[in-house]
């Protein structure tokens, strides 16, 4: 199965992309608008783990 980086909901690009730079905030790393591809892999994964961390407690939060 090939993935891609397509959004399914073009329109939520904004938002995601200040998502990104929140949760990048909360734990210390310096996005820039653009590239990026000077971060660590520890870095990026922990904006990515970031991330899926605050979309799961929302979907818990969702659930109750």
């Amino acid at each position: 199965m090939a993935y891609s980086n397509k959004l399914v909901v073009p329109q939520a690009k904004a938002g995601l992309n200040q998502f990104k730079m929140e949760s990048a905030r909360e734990v210390g790393v310096n996005l820039k608008d653009g590239y990026n591809g000077d971060l660590t892999s520890r870095e990026a994964g922990s904006v990515g783990g970031n991330m899926v961390k605050k979309m799961i407690q929302a979907y818990e939060q969702n659930l109750k």
